[in-house]
């Protein structure tokens, strides 16, 4: 499956390849997928299996919009991560077990950015959930690609002595 996902990319890339890297590319690319499937699953979650209902626990009462993020995140995650591990960045000289917990230390930071988003946007300003969890995407993007590249995923390079 992933190979075939690596060669409908490498087919789309000559279009893109003038202005950024094929690690920008697939970065990009594989986050883009990720992030509509993410954006379309918490839809469904929080309209269809949520039903904008707020969940009692007993001890704590979740909101929807926090419901349907709590759900979607370890479906992201474990996509997001085969992506970065086996698409993006590939050549990392860390360990699998390294890589998960950088990426899941960094998913965690992203998550509670989402989290506190969504409360200002939905909460406070009144934003619906579905474009409020959109917008929080964008601002998490860019942090997530220098984090992904430079922390989870770093190649270390070797030198000839």
């Amino acid at each position: 499956m992933l190979r075939i996902l690596i060669q409908i990319l490498d087919f789309f890339y000559p279009l893109f390849g003038r202005w950024m890297s094929k690690e920008v590319y697939y970065f990009l690319a594989c986050g883009t997928i990720n992030t509509c499937s993410d954006w379309v699953m918490y839809f469904f979650i929080y309209n269809f299996i949520i039903q904008k209902q707020f969940i009692d626990l007993g001890w704590v009462v979740i909101s929807p919009h926090i419901s349907s993020l709590i759900i979607v995140t370890p479906i992201t995650f474990m996509v997001g991560f085969c992506f970065s591990k086996y698409i993006t960045f590939k050549h990392s000289t860390l360990k699998t077990k390294q890589q998960v917990l950088r990426y899941a230390s960094i998913l965690l930071c992203n998550w509670l950015i989402t989290y506190c988003c969504l409360k200002v946007f939905v909460e406070i300003a009144g934003i619906y959930p579905t474009p409020s969890k959109m917008i929080t995407t964008l601002i998490t993007t860019l942090l997530g690609f220098v984090l992904q590249k430079y922390y989870s995923f770093k190649r270390h390079e070797r030198v000839n002595e």
